[in-house]
């Protein structure tokens, strides 16, 4: 298999010319990085040629890099990843394309891939990436008017907001947020003996428990 996609990303090299700035061989797949300004292009290829052929847009999803990296990431914040499938070659090809922007814009697919509709509004949702020439890009998951995007690395534990029923209104109604704000804690593995300690007396108590005559 390593051959057959070895062979794939030389044709992509020679056909996308100009339109991508990587295309190597990682984990089984061809994963190419598109220019952002070319990525229609380079997704319309990947469609139309008969060399790649990918007929369907697997999954679509968004990825921001502010903390990449202990934030040691230096490229653009956003990104957009495109898992395509040919069923008639019998190959994967992942696409990428990096960009910034506040809000962050690249080019709609849903033209291509129809079933680009609802990964882009998701990624429209979650990262507030804008899909120039999407025909209806709304929120999916998230409340028509929920405030911010939450899969943004800056986003608050705790939210921007909370709702509640109003029993007097008869409606749903959006208010501060009243807990206090929360901070993910990184977790602390500390390799000395009391962990050895602990293990040996786990142990013990697992032998005494089965009746064990050594316990």
């Amino acid at each position: 298999m390593s051959d057959y996609y070895n062979k794939l990303a030389e044709t992509l090299r020679s056909r996308l010319n100009g339109k991508v700035s990587e295309v190597i061989v990682a984990h089984g797949e061809v994963n190419v990085v598109a220019n952002h300004a070319d990525l229609h292009d380079v997704c319309q290829i990947l469609h139309d040629d008969a060399a790649f052929h990918c007929e369907q847009a697997v999954d679509i999803c968004g990825v921001d890099y502010s903390t990449y990296d202990d934030s040691q990431w230096e490229g653009p914040r956003f990104a957009v990843a495109y898992q395509l499938l040919s069923i008639k070659n019998n190959h994967r090809i992942r696409v990428k394309t990096y960009f910034e922007g506040e809000p962050p814009v690249v080019a709609s697919v849903i033209d291509i891939w129809r079933g680009a509709d609802w990964f882009e509004r998701e990624a429209f949702d979650l990262f507030g990436i804008v899909f120039d020439g999407h025909p209806d890009l709304r929120r999916i998951l998230t409340d028509y008017g929920f405030i911010g995007h939450p899969f943004r690395k800056d986003f608050p534990l705790t939210g921007n907001v909370e709702m509640r029923y109003d029993e007097e209104q008869k409606r749903v109604i959006y208010e501060p947020v009243s807990i206090d704000p929360r901070v993910n804690q990184p977790r602390v593995i500390r390799d000395d003996h009391r962990y050895a300690e602990r293990e040996v007396e786990a142990a013990l108590a697992l032998k005494a428990l089965s009746g064990d005559s050594d316990a």
